[in-house]
């Protein structure tokens, strides 16, 4: 999994830095004019880490996500 950030040019996402490989699946969240997305640099790390983890293939299934979201809750 990668994070990449970009612009759109002509109705189509141009990324920053090394372009993705083709055939890459993207999901783009795009925000809204006047809305901001900043973290601290220690949340920042840990989302970093997070997707190091699932790389790795360190994952859970939905159903583990799910029944420990329910614990919490």
């Amino acid at each position: 999994m990668q994070l990449t950030t970009g612009i759109v040019v002509g109705g189509k996402v141009v990324v920053e830095g090394d372009p993705l490989p083709e055939g890459t699946v993207v999901t783009v969240l795009a925000r809204e004019p006047d809305e901001t997305f900043e973290v601290p640099p220690e949340i920042e790390a840990e989302l970093l880490e997070s997707i190091a983890q699932a790389d790795r293939g360190e994952t859970i299934s939905a159903d583990e996500l799910i029944e420990r979201l329910r614990r919490i809750a």
